[in-house]
């Protein structure tokens, strides 16, 4: 299963990236848990600057962007 966090305060861009994580994942057909850390502290822990950011298992995958579908797609499956 992959663990799946969106760093971001809430704005539009982080509820975007949200929507097409979970559209991602489930169109991958991948069991995930999906996660929004909206505790600015918390983003320190992963050296995230600037949201919306894209967590997947631990590891930065993307920041300040709301990267496409196919992007995120290609983030999570590999």
């Amino acid at each position: 299963m992959k663990k799946l966090q969106i760093l971001g305060t809430g704005c539009a861009k982080c509820n975007a990236l949200t929507e097409i994580s979970k559209k991602a994942a489930d169109e991958l057909g991948v069991p995930y848990e999906l996660e929004k850390v909206t505790d600015m502290l918390r983003f320190a822990d992963f050296g995230v600057m600037i949201t919306p950011a894209l967590v997947v298992d631990g590891v930065v995958k993307s920041t300040g962007k709301v990267p496409s579908l196919e992007e995120v797609k290609a983030l999570i499956g590999g």
